[in-house]
């Protein structure tokens, strides 16, 4: 197609991949940021003499990045470098067991039978069955817009689609179930049951299919930006500016224009700015709401449960814990229970508790001899309970069980201390109802109920971001932006 001027309302990572995919093919593009910084979730935040990573903690998938630059003939090495992990993640339950996952598949199972007594050969044919999941229907699922016919004519999807009948256990029961009938260990099944939260999702209800996300995390990697995880959004800006990308920061669009069924354009402080293609990467409730109140609306669509949120407490910490990493879980004792208590809309007394402390890579993150906490914890999506009430509650029993499981008494170790919940992710992001997923997968057909990538009743209208397809996450929402370069293109 020719060139044409492109907009993109929303500076998340979904944006940014968009707007540097479509300036890389020599459009024009304009990118407005309600906010007056880039990056949407994936940011930091600066507490004291403590640096955070605000957003999402875990990088893999670097290949996805690492298009955006080969895309645009420059060389990552000049904007952007990482590592690879050698152990992914610490584990913690409070009877004692502890469990390191090593990132070498051979070694994670050394780890597991060692700890848990169980055969190595239980992790190594889970995560091959990962691996196996992913090549036979994860790039046609995730790579692919599902609304188009052109994807189910293709050659690759006809081939996916035979398989399926291979995959029937993963398809037709839950992500817990395919955990049990591989694993012969509680403590393993649950370990693998928490990839459901990856995308906001209860293990207990999401397809099996999902099982696909340990191959990311065990089979490819983890990895870690030098600097931390907000050098992820420096790089993809610098290389959206040095593409030409406009960016308009502190500029929330008011309005999508529509004339004769076609998006022709924004309103943005009562002006009107004409566009040949507009791409809301705004979470896809709040753009249609808010932006396109005089279309019609996609209900069926919009009313979709919601993922989970979190509740996450970033902690000054006047100490350094020797076995604590960069990535930790401290786990429930009855996750089933906690799950179903998010299903209800509550916190569950006994949450799980994931640490992140970015100066176990960053020195510079944390004074000498302290360490900075981002700590989480999976609570539901807002729909008006009593925030302060569930926060004040959920901060008492999250020191607790630290205290349980470290030996520890980390209330005379915060130094500092601020808080991020559903209604402020809300309202710093647009995520509705603070969902961090958009909406969440429990249900088999989850992936096709997610809002397409493009308007199927305005033309040139698009989607990127973690609200619609493929997904939530740092590499589903680089893969949004895939896709709708890839549909605009085509167009």
């Amino acid at each position: 197609m020719e060139n044409s001027k492109i907009c993109v309302i929303g500076a998340g990572i979904g944006g940014l991949s968009t707007a540097i995919r479509l300036a890389a093919a020599g459009h024009t593009v304009d990118v407005y940021e309600a906010n007056d910084y880039p990056g949407g979730k994936l940011t930091e935040i600066q507490l004291d003499n403590f640096r955070f990573d605000a957003g999402p903690s875990l990088f893999t998938m670097p290949s996805y990045l690492e298009d955006l630059f080969l895309l645009a003939k420059k060389n990552i090495r000049n904007y952007f470098e990482y590592e690879k992990l050698d152990i992914i993640c610490h584990y913690f339950w409070e009877d004692g067991t502890r469990l390191k996952a090593w990132a070498d598949p051979k070694d994670f199972a050394a780890e597991a039978e060692k700890m848990l007594g169980v055969p190595a050969a239980e992790i190594t044919d889970t995560l091959a069955a990962s691996a196996k999941k992913y090549h036979l229907t994860g790039t046609t699922f995730l790579e692919k817009s599902l609304h188009k016919a052109g994807t189910w004519l293709s050659p690759e999807v006809a081939r996916s689609v035979t398989q399926i009948p291979m995959l029937t256990g993963a398809v037709f029961q839950s992500m817990h179930r395919d955990n049990e009938r591989r694993l012969s260990h509680p403590k393993l099944v649950q370990l693998f049951d928490r990839f459901a939260t990856y995308n906001g999702s209860n293990p207990y209800k999401a397809p099996g299919m999902l099982n696909i996300i340990p191959h990311f995390e065990h089979n490819i990697g983890a990895f870690f930006p030098k600097g931390g995880m907000h050098q992820i959004t420096q790089a993809l800006y610098q290389l959206a500016q040095d593409l030409g990308v406009n960016f308009y920061f502190n500029q929330p669009v008011e309005k999508i224009r529509v004339t004769g069924k076609r998006a022709i354009g924004i309103q943005i402080d009562r002006k009107n700015i004409d566009y040949d293609k507009v791409v809301s990467n705004m979470d896809v409730f709040p753009t249609y709401k808010k932006l396109l109140t005089d279309q019609s609306q996609p209900h069926r669509t919009l009313s979709q449960p919601r993922s989970t949120s979190a509740l996450i407490f970033y902690w000054g910490i006047k100490k350094e814990f020797k076995e604590l990493g960069l990535h930790n879980i401290l786990f429930s004792k009855n996750y089933q229970k906690e799950f179903a208590a998010l299903e209800a809309g509550r916190i569950d007394d006994d949450p799980t508790i994931y640490i992140n402390i970015s100066k176990k890579r960053v020195k510079a993150d944390a004074p000498e001899g302290c360490e900075n906490w981002f700590t989480m914890i999976n609570v539901p999506a807002n729909s008006g309970q009593d925030w302060h009430e569930l926060i004040t509650r959920a901060r008492e029993q999250m020191i607790a069980k630290i205290d349980r499981t470290l030996q520890v008494n980390l209330k005379e170790l915060i130094v500092c201390e601020s808080v991020l919940d559903p209604l402020s992710i809300e309202s710093k992001t647009g995520s509705y109802q603070g969902a961090l997923y958009g909406t969440n997968s429990n249900n088999i057909f989850a992936a096709f109920l997610r809002h397409p990538n493009f308007s199927s009743k305005i033309k040139d209208l698009y989607f990127c971001g973690g609200s619609v397809h493929p997904g939530g996450g740092i590499p589903l929402c680089l893969l949004s932006g895939k896709i709708v370069s890839e549909l605009i293109q085509s167009s």
